[in-house]
């Protein structure tokens, strides 16, 4: 994107301005480069209000929710964690799931880190759907050390997830 923006403003840039860059025939090389000093002032590509997007940090959310890509990532990324991990079951059709979701999402950034998420889309993971009993999307079960501790079905208000997270970390 950064080089479509560049190329944009390289292919706006009139020929105008081009010529107050160019030397006079009869002008020094200290008048040419003051010239190009002052062209450079007045024409601009990027303007303090146009730069370039910058990349987006990291945020906390990134680094603790994180979509399971096959059963190997599964095992490395959730049963050996330290962290307990919610393990949201889901479906790209759901109509609860895409509710679900940002809400579970928003609960686990509260705490700041203590506490994982892993996104199963069952029609992609169907395998680790049938190996930990879903029966019914969403299912959220909480897995630490490699074990199921605790595990709800259907949807939640803010309150109740906030609460369901809470006594994760305090097991």
């Amino acid at each position: 994107m950064a080089h479509r923006l560049l190329i944009r403003r390289i292919s706006t840039f009139s020929a105008k301005n081009i010529s107050c860059l160019r030397p006079s025939t009869t002008a020094s090389s200290s008048s040419f480069s003051t010239s190009l000093q002052s062209a450079s002032t007045r024409v601009s590509f990027l303007s303090p209000s146009r730069t370039l997007p910058r990349s987006l940090p990291h945020t906390s959310l990134r680094e603790i929710s994180f979509n399971v890509q096959d059963h190997e990532d599964f095992t490395d990324r959730v049963i050996n964690s330290e962290l307990p991990v919610l393990v949201d079951f889901h479906a790209q059709w759901c109509g609860p799931c895409k509710i679900l979701g940002p809400r579970l999402e928003k609960a686990i950034a509260k705490q700041k880190g203590r506490v994982a998420m892993a996104k199963v889309d069952i029609d992609d993971h169907t395998d680790l759907a049938i190996e930990y009993g879903v029966s019914a999307v969403p299912t959220v079960i909480v897995i630490r050390g490699g074990d199921v501790v605790d595990h709800f079905v259907g949807i939640k208000d803010d309150d109740e997830l906030d609460s369901f997270v809470s006594k994760i970390i305090g097991q």
